[in-house]
């Protein structure tokens, strides 16, 4: 049987559609179905991995090498699954898909147009990779918000796909907002009404009401918005704020949420097994220690350009029973005379990924000084290239060792552009993308995290370590314990004389897990709880 459930977004964004599905696919695989999700984004960009991450967040990356939106990392958090190419699409992929054909004359001659080849194309990307004998559920979550122009011909597509594959196995979600007047003391169900009316002038009506608040929503307005909106009242369920996005996921078992999506789909609803999110829950409300790490990044103007890095951090915590709390420091405001008071309270220091020289002379303050006051450190892509950088110019001596990104004509170009780059013109999906093999030195701290040799993560990056250094790395104290299968790209470095300093090339945060933590992230945080507890020198 095949199953789906379409998750949109009424009145304003960034209401938690992504966190709302992801809790979903998290209860219905937690009683035995398989679940797999998608992200049908209306932009125009091919994929986010050309956008800013201060407007858009972070650029996840899949195994098969797709940049992403943010949200299929909450997706992959959740179900525990890993993602591809298929779980996000763009406005900008079904036109480039179209016209591709157009141009290829696909289309026998005929005038190219939204309906019926735009939606076509829109249809032939929801998810088809069903079993025989088994009920697979796909949750597709469409970006944006209801009534915006972009959006539109996904909902077509949606209106035509759900007669084509039987309504009984179609569910619509909406998720919408539920405002309160302070001055009348009310909450307000207008604005998801003529949610409702847009979403029905598309021809589509909601199964589900997903009702987002900050107050409790008494009955009365659960009826008034049943009535109004054709929906049954046991459909229309309150989403308040709750104290961390993991506890979700039982908040909306106890509203039924399972159940009213059962009922709609026609689907046996059993018992769930959650115990062991629940004990992940329960560890992450029950933790009362604190250890305090410093992110020094770029980006911290929007956190969400690193919520990969944060929620792998917490995770660390919490495995740990410790809250992590992050001090967010933008790269540009640590010089030699802030270093002191920017990192008096932190017992860890991470680098996470980037690109651009702005913020780099403060990334290597900042690495300089976990190297020196002997603080744990993690560098992650652009932290392992800064973390070489910042050992070339203070401990060999090379004063103008640089990246070739930042500084093409420099004489000691430790981290250089990637032979197979050179010949890329487009910025667009060319870098070094997706899971890619690693050995690791059975000496390493690295191993000892990892507990194998052999170990994958996934990438996105142009530049590497330029192997021309090894040796002189080598006999200075920093020494690589991470390679390519070919022992040709430097993965992973370490300085084993220091307490906690490894940097990798990879970005590890993709495949942590709120109740499995990634080892590096483990190992750091562990390290940064045992400088606390002065532990550690």
């Amino acid at each position: 049987m095949e199953k789906y459930i379409f998750v949109t977004g009424g009145v304003i964004s960034g209401l938690g559609k992504g966190i709302t599905a992801a809790s979903l696919g998290r209860l219905l695989k937690a009683r035995g179905y398989k679940v797999t999700m998608q992200k049908f984004d209306p932009y125009l960009n091919v994929d986010p991995g050309t956008m800013s991450p201060i407007q858009h967040g972070e650029v996840f990356v899949t195994d098969d090498g797709t940049e992403t939106d943010l949200d299929l990392g909450h997706y992959e958090r959740f179900i525990d699954e890993s993602l591809d190419c298929n779980s996000n699409i763009t406005t900008g992929k079904i036109y480039e898909a179209v016209l591709s054909k157009e141009r290829h004359g696909d289309y026998g001659g005929g005038t190219v147009q939204v309906i019926p080849h735009v939606t076509n194309e829109i249809k032939s990307k929801f998810h088809r990779n069903f079993q025989v004998d088994e009920t697979e559920i796909t949750i597709v979550e469409i970006g944006g918000t209801i009534g915006d122009i972009e959006s539109q011909p996904f909902f077509e597509a949606i209106r035509q796909f759900r007669h084509e594959i039987g309504v009984e196995n179609c569910c619509i979600v909406m998720v919408s907002l539920i405002p309160y007047l302070k001055a009348s003391q009310e909450l307000k169900t207008k604005p998801t009404q003529m949610a409702v009316k847009s979403l029905q002038s598309m021809g589509l009506q909601p199964d589900i009401i997903v009702c987002r608040s900050e107050y409790e929503i008494p009955q009365n307005v659960i009826d008034k918005l049943s009535l109004f909106c054709n929906v049954a009242s046991n459909h229309v369920l309150p989403n308040l704020d709750c104290e961390t996005v993991y506890e979700l996921p039982l908040m909306l078992e106890e509203e039924r949420f399972a159940q009213a999506v059962g009922e709609t789909l026609h689907i046996p609803i059993p018992e769930p097994d959650l115990t062991i999110w629940q004990k992940m829950v329960d560890k992450i409300k029950t933790s009362k220690k604190t250890v305090s790490i410093a992110l020094v990044g770029k980006y911290t103007a929007l956190h969400d350009a690193y919520i990969s890095v944060n929620e792998a951090l917490k995770a660390a915590g919490w495995y740990y029973h410790n809250n992590v709390d992050i001090h967010w420091i933008e790269a540009e405001d640590v010089k030699d005379e802030t270093c002191d008071e920017l990192f008096k309270d932190v017992t860890g220091i991470i680098v996470p990924g980037g690109f651009g020289s702005r913020g780099i002379p403060g990334m290597l303050k900042a690495i300089r000084y976990a190297r020196e006051k002997r603080i744990p450190f993690l560098g992650l892509c652009l932290g392992l290239q800064t973390a070489v950088i910042e050992f070339a110019r203070d401990v060999i001596g090379y004063s103008d060792a640089d990246s070739t990104e930042f500084n093409p004509s420099t004489m000691h170009p430790v981290i250089h552009l990637m032979p197979e780059q050179n010949s890329v013109k487009n910025l667009g999906g060319t870098m070094r993308l997706g899971s890619y093999p690693c050995v690791l030195d059975t000496m390493s701290k690295a191993y000892t995290l990892y507990g194998v040799k052999h170990i994958t993560e996934r990438h996105r990056h142009r530049y590497e370590v330029n192997n021309d250094y090894r040796k002189v790395f080598v006999d200075n104290g920093m020494i690589p314990v991470g390679f390519s299968p070919d022992n040709r790209i430097v993965e992973m470095i370490e300085i084993p004389s220091h307490p906690f300093f490894i940097a990798t090339q990879a970005h590890p945060e993709f495949k942590s897990r709120p109740d499995k933590p990634h080892p590096l992230f483990r190992g750091f945080v562990d390290a940064s709880i045992k400088k606390r507890d002065h532990k550690i020198d």
